[in-house]
């Protein structure tokens, strides 16, 4: 086997592997612009997956299960923003429940099919940009989601930085109060934030399981929520640096499996906590320069009710 094909395989293997981070860290970066931060991400992810397995293995669609996700994620997300939202109930711990009832329900939704490999994706070849040595595979032979994942990126950052929309989440994320006063609706961009946002974490389950892992298992998306949520801090907010991000831990998960293929004589324990050792480290040194609280959305976990801020 080449260099260039190993190298290939590496770069393709890297691209899939960040798609669920990707997704996931898109959907707590528009939540977060809002002010609200939902730690739900990881039991949403669950659910995700779940429903889109049981789907996938009900129709054989891969659009059908993927929307499943996404109408899964979103009404974990509407019952997330009930409360913190509406009901003003603190976010963190919310969202913590979230976590605990969509690991729950996944378990119990994956457990109404009979475990079954699902068919992988089809991978779509741009013309020409294919045959590229080495970043031809890597870039442009990629699965439908995966375009649309950073399709999606591209068009948040658009989003957030030429648009009033955009305007006017970056504000209620800094000052709701300030907000709510020229005018833009804060609860309503709240509520549209955590909603959209949370489809987009079922939207990441559902890829992660019918696109990449292809199968069902409990609790597979094993902490990749919560490491969409540092991803979000790590990237400043970002959103082309929360593709960077996830590219670097994909990276991460894709060595693993490359050094297993090449039959290297690691620890597969150790090559499977690197990731996560890695979110450690770029946490720690982002915390000991201070960095992130420098772009850090000022009202970030801080609830907001209209009539209290007629007072203000």
């Amino acid at each position: 086997m080449s260099d260039a094909h190993i190298l290939g395989s590496l770069m393709q293997g890297a691209m899939l592997a960040a798609m669920p981070l990707l997704l996931a860290g898109m959907g707590e970066l528009i939540s977060e612009r809002a002010g609200v931060i939902n730690l739900g991400v990881e039991g949403t992810m669950l659910v995700g997956a779940a429903v889109s397995f049981v789907v996938m293995s009900h129709s054989h669609s891969l659009a059908l299960s993927m929307v499943g996700g996404v109408a899964a994620g979103m009404t974990l997300g509407a019952l997330f923003g009930l409360f913190a939202i509406s009901l003003l109930t603190s976010q963190i711990p919310t969202g913590m429940a979230i976590t605990a009832i969509g690991m729950g329900l996944s378990s119990y939704l994956g457990k109404l099919v009979e475990p079954q490999p699902l068919a992988p994706a089809q991978v779509v070849h741009i013309p020409i940009l294919s045959k590229l040595p080495v970043v031809g595979e890597a870039l442009f032979s990629l699965p439908p989601m995966a375009y649309i994942a950073i399709a999606m990126c591209v068009t948040v950052w658009w989003f957030f930085t030429h648009t009033r929309a955009g305007l006017a989440f970056r504000a209620v994320g800094d000052s709701p109060v300030v907000a709510r006063q020229v005018g833009f609706p804060v609860t309503r961009v709240r509520y549209a934030s955590v909603i959209f946002g949370a489809g987009l974490y079922g939207l990441a389950g559902a890829y992660y399981c019918a696109n990449y892992v292809l199968l069902w298992q409990e609790n597979m998306v094993a902490g990749r929520g919560w490491m969409a949520i540092a991803l979000v801090m790590f990237a400043g907010w970002r959103p082309l640096r929360l593709m960077a991000g996830a590219l670097l831990f994909g990276a991460l998960t894709a060595v693993q499996f490359q050094t297993q293929t090449m039959g290297l004589n690691v620890p597969s324990q150790l090559l499977t906590v690197t990731p996560y050792l890695a979110t450690i480290i770029v946490l720690t040194f982002i915390s000991a320069r201070g960095s992130a609280s420098q772009d850090v959305p000022r009202s970030l976990g801080k609830t907001f009710h209209p009539l209290l801020s007629k007072l203000m």
